[in-house]
C-alpha cells in the first residue's frame, strides 16, 4: 500500500481513501457514493441528452474513479455513451481500490468495474458504452492534450482536486481557464469546491456560477443565504436555479470580491504549490480589497469562511 493512503469507509457504506501527504480524505465523510452522485452526476442532467448522443467527458484528478464509474452506470441505460478523457497523476489510489472486495462490489460488472479495471490495466477504456484515455502524470501538461481533443466540445468537466490550499496548482486562474475552454457551449464544469478563488476564476474566464444546493440550506431562500454549498456549477449559459443548483446568495458574491476571492496563479504551468501559495499571500495584501476576517465577522460565520 502507498505509505501516505489508508483504506476509509464512508457513512453511507462505500469505500474511500484519505491522503497522509494532503491530510485530506478523497470523498466527504458522508459517503464517497453520495457526493459522486449529488455533485457531478445528478447536476450533469444526463436526461437532458437524447439516447444515442456521445458525451465528451473530462474526469480531472481520477483518484479512486468513482466519479466516472457513477457516471457511466447512470448514462448506459439512458442509451448515452461517454467519449472519456481522464487526468491523474498517482496510480496508486484507483490499484488500491480495485484490491478492495468491497469497492468492487459497488460496481456493476459491465459498467463501473470494467470501466475501472480497464483503467488500471491499459490506461484505455473500450466498450460498446464508449471510449477513453487516461493520462498519468501532472494535469497542467496533459491538459495540453485534451484540449488539443477537444477544446469547446466537452460536455462535462469534473473537477475533483485537494482543496485549493493543499493543491493549488489545480485551482489557478490558468489552469481552470483552460477548462473552462473546453466546455461546449451548453456543457457544464462541476466541482465540490465553493471555495472563492477558484469562483471567481472561472468567472473571469466567462463562465456563469451557481452553488451545488446544501442540503442542509433546502430550497428556502433564508437557508441559502447563510449555508456553504456542496460545490459549484460553471457554464457558458445556465439556468439561474434548478432542483440542484442555486444562485450564489449575497454571502458568496461579496465572498468573491473579498480577500478570499485573490486568485491562485501559475501563469508557466509548472510552480510548486508553495511559490503559489506565497504569490497569492503577497498579492492579497495589496489588493486593497475587504479583510476575510470583516467578511467573516460582518456574517457571523465565526471563523468558518472557507
Amino acid at each position: 500500500m502507498a505509505a501516505h493512503l489508508s483504506p476509509r469507509l464512508t457513512d453511507d457504506g462505500s469505500f474511500s481513501l484519505h491522503s497522509a501527504e494532503f491530510a485530506e480524505g478523497f470523498h466527504c465523510r458522508s459517503g464517497a457514493l453520495l457526493e459522486a452522485r449529488r455533485t457531478y452526476a445528478d447536476p450533469a442532467q444526463l436526461e437532458r441528452f437524447s439516447a444515442g448522443t456521445e458525451l465528451r467527458v473530462v474526469d480531472v484528478c481520477v483518484g479512486l474513479g468513482t466519479n466516472s464509474a457513477v457516471l457511466l452506470e447512470l448514462a448506459a441505460p439512458l442509451g448515452l455513451r461517454l467519449h472519456w478523457f481522464g487526468l491523474e497523476i498517482d496510480p496508486a489510489p484507483l490499484a488500491l481500490a480495485l484490491a478492495e472486495p468491497s469497492f468492487r462490489r459497488q460496481w456493476q460488472p459491465a459498467l463501473g468495474l470494467d470501466l475501472l479495471r480497464q483503467l488500471r490495466d491499459t490506461g484505455r477504456w473500450i466498450s460498446p458504452h464508449g471510449r477513453g484515455d487516461l493520462r498519468w502524470g501532472d494535469a497542467r501538461e496533459q491538459i495540453r492534450w485534451v484540449t488539443a481533443q477537444a477544446a469547446g466540445r466537452c460536455d462535462l468537466v469534473m473537477l475533483d482536486a485537494f482543496s485549493p490550499r493543499h493543491c493549488p496548482q489545480l485551482w489557478s486562474q490558468e489552469f481552470l481557464a483552460a477548462l473552462a475552454a473546453l466546455l461546449a457551449p451548453q456543457g457544464r464544469l462541476l466541482t465540490y469546491c465553493s471555495a472563492a478563488a477558484p469562483r471567481r476564476s472561472l468567472a473571469a474566464a466567462g463562465l456563469q456560477l451557481a452553488a451545488l444546493r446544501s442540503e442542509a440550506a433546502g430550497t428556502s431562500a433564508a437557508g441559502a443565504a447563510q449555508a456553504w454549498s456542496l460545490g459549484t456549477v460553471a457554464a457558458r449559459t445556465l439556468e439561474a436555479s434548478s432542483p440542484w443548483w442555486r444562485p450564489l446568495s449575497l454571502m458568496e458574491q461579496e465572498h468573491l470580491a473579498s480577500r478570499a476571492g485573490e486568485p491562485y496563479r501559475d501563469p508557466g504551468g509548472n510552480a510548486e504549490a508553495s511559490r503559489i501559495l506565497a504569490d497569492r499571500q503577497r498579492a492579497q495584501a495589496l489588493s486593497g480589497t475587504e479583510p476575510s476576517g470583516a467578511w467573516r465577522r460582518r456574517w457571523g460565520l465565526d471563523g468558518r469562511g472557507r
